[in-house]
């Protein structure tokens, strides 16, 4: 579980996010959603430690971030799973490589046990057999999945996506986010998204926090998004919802 209390992030004189308090609970999706410039973006950023807040505090598991010295923070790190937006793979290594690279780097495994540990998990993404493939020789969904298999190598405790979709067409999206709602369960992670796909926050938002100019201006489940008076969250809903169909549109 992370829990988030009264995070303020200002940059140059303006506050980008303003005091937000949420929970993320183990084993679930979380899903971060608003505009581009709502602050969901900075506000990942300080949740995964990349930016530090101006006040409040994160705690993981009641570990409270503030209080951590710098050998616990770099402790904490080795527990967290990032995948990121372009899936960020190295071009000159191959896909097994690559889910290799944070096991040679953190892990006190042999490297018999490496290799076992990143081939489990190259096969838990489907990938087995493209281990001995460079990035460029996949799909960009293939990428995102080698992508997913390296974030879990380390078997961490958080997992962290921004915008995992993006790039993929709809079938693509719709097997990640099946992938990364399996593995959430399967090893009891506590995900957090960020994100702006509607289909990803219609099916797999178990929680969803809505920033709006840096508040908290909802949060709920993709069940409670239905029944939304919040005139904001309808807004960006619908705008969201009209414009991937366009997008679809343009591409058919």
């Amino acid at each position: 579980m992370i829990e988030l209390q009264d995070i303020h992030k200002s940059f140059d004189g303006r506050e980008v996010i303003k005091g937000i308090n949420a929970v993320f609970h183990t084993g679930q999706t979380n899903l971060i959603i608003g505009q581009s410039g709502s602050g969901k973006t900075v506000l990942l950023k300080c949740v995964v430690g990349l930016l530090n807040p101006d006040s409040g505090d994160i705690l993981y598991d009641n570990r409270s971030l503030s209080a951590m010295d710098k050998n616990e923070r770099v402790t904490l790190r080795t527990e967290m799973g990032m995948l990121f937006q372009g899936s960020a793979l190295f071009d000159s290594m191959t896909i097994r490589d690559n889910v290799l690279f944070p096991l040679h780097m953190f892990s006190n495994l042999s490297d018999k046990e490496q290799v076992k540990r990143a081939m489990y998990c190259l096969e838990r993404v489907g990938l087995g057999e493209s281990a001995s493939l460079f990035p460029a020789e996949v799909s960009g969904g293939m990428q995102k999945r080698a992508a997913i298999a390296r974030a879990i190598s380390l078997n961490p405790r958080y997992l962290f996506c921004d915008e995992p979709n993006s790039g993929l067409d709809p079938l693509t999206s719709i097997k990640i986010d099946e992938l990364i709602t399996d593995i959430t369960q399967e090893f009891g992670m506590t995900t957090v998204i960020n994100t702006h796909d509607m289909n990803s926050v219609l099916t797999m938002g178990e929680k969803i926090c809505f920033i709006y100019q840096g508040d908290k201006a909802w949060e709920g489940n993709r069940e409670e998004l239905y029944e939304s008076d919040n005139e904001r969250l309808n807004e960006f809903v619908f705008a969201s919802k009209m414009m991937q169909k366009k997008t679809r549109k343009q591409v058919q």
